[in-house]
């Protein structure tokens, strides 16, 4: 039986029911009091999300949108930046700063491997002239979560510098506490811990960000955050936004809340820690550097198989989406998203799937279940 898709991938995530009943609604003017109530109630919910007393505007536009308004409404032609690259979205980061004239100082580690805090504090010790610091914080390319943390206490320290940091897959998975960590600006989009469909982005201003908008000479018009600071301060928005996108956030922000944030935290790291154990137990190598894995992903590099195979396979057999490998990674790796509006039944099916497949390739190293059983005891860990 087709037609009961399973999406394992970090993005888009699973939508629930009732996100998909407030999605389906019938549309209301964007400028009518209606829509302004719905405008009111999210930005309220989008601060407790980011755990900020901040501005958290919202854009009709992808993750990336995010971003690239975070950089240049924060920076200007010829500013001098570090950009964090550990994983494709750190290239991409990169990319975004050189279109637009920046001077980029990389700070790399391989792929699987996690920043080092320490390679930011020497070079914002060495150059006080850095105006930002941009990084991501869940490497979804690689299943690995970097300090962003430690990196924005470094950064607060420097006179000049702000951290922008893309948090589109660790918003709504872990503790991101922008106020207490001090980050000044996070991107984040709407299909990862959001439980929505794609077609919406948040920006979170700190006060500090604010400052550097006012010296930002870089061009922009659709990605003007002044704008949307204005007409946000009106329950509004300055162009025609995703209005049934808005319905479907509101009903996911007020099921996150229901949930309670450490909740959420907590059943993400359960899901996590049942996944990594799993792969292992059944002989396959997580790709991530022990003890730096993304809460959202687990990325497995099978040794003498092509991980796209397993993917096929999973999908023909199962109708299981899981996540490839990219660029110099693909068909090495293959990536289990458990983002968002995951359950353990989910996690255990797919892990089911896994050990499925390696035995029907002939690549099984343990009896179908090991796998299943390891997980099932660490989510059971919960009741105890």
């Amino acid at each position: 039986m087709k037609e009961k898709l399973t999406l394992m991938i970090p993005g888009p995530t699973p939508v629930p029911e009732r996100v998909l009943k407030a999605l389906s609604k019938h549309p209301i003017g964007h400028r009518s009091r209606e829509f302004q109530d719905i405008v009111k109630s999210t930005t309220e919910l989008l601060k407790w999300l980011h755990q900020t007393k901040g501005d958290v505007l919202t854009i009709t536009g992808s993750g990336t949108a995010a971003m690239e308004a975070g950089i240049i409404n924060t920076l200007s032609k010829g500013d001098k930046v570090i950009c964090g690259e550990n994983g494709k979205f750190g290239e991409r980061w990169v990319k975004v700063a050189k279109a637009y004239g920046l001077e980029v100082i990389t700070v790399k580690a391989n792929w699987g491997e996690p920043l080092d805090p320490e390679n930011f504090k020497n070079l914002l010790n060495d150059h006080q002239d850095i105006r930002a610091v941009i990084i991501t914080h869940s490497e979804t390319s690689t299943g690995v979560i970097n300090d962003l943390e430690k990196i924005s206490s470094y950064v607060k320290h420097h006179k000049n510098a702000i951290t922008i940091a893309d948090c589109v897959t660790s918003i709504g998975a872990c503790e991101v506490k922008m106020d207490d960590w001090g980050v000044d600006v996070i991107a984040s989009g709407s299909q990862k811990g959001y439980m929505m469909p794609p077609g919406l982005s948040f920006v979170a201003m700190s006060e500090k960000a604010w400052q550097a908008n006012i010296r930002s000479d870089l061009p922009k018009f659709y990605l003007d955050l002044i704008s949307y600071k204005k007409t946000v301060d009106k329950d509004s928005n300055p162009f025609t936004p995703g209005v049934n996108l808005y319905f479907a956030l509101e009903e996911a922000l007020i099921m996150m809340k229901e949930e309670g944030l450490e909740s959420i935290f907590m059943r993400h790291q359960r899901h996590m820690k049942a996944t990594q154990e799993a792969m292992k137990s059944i002989g396959l190598n997580l790709f991530a550097k022990n003890g730096f894995g993304s809460p959202s992903i687990t990325s497995i590099m099978p040794e003498g198989i092509d991980a796209e195979k397993i993917r096929k396979t999973v999908k023909e057999d199962f109708d299981i989406l899981l996540a490839g490998g990219q660029d110099n990674l693909k068909g090495k790796i293959f990536r289990i998203g458990h983002l968002g509006f995951i359950n353990d039944r989910d996690i255990i099916t797919a892990i089911a799937s896994i050990e499925a497949t390696l035995n029907k390739l002939g690549k099984s190293k343990y009896p179908i279940g090991t796998g299943v059983a390891i997980a099932t005891k660490i989510l059971n860990e919960r009741s105890n």
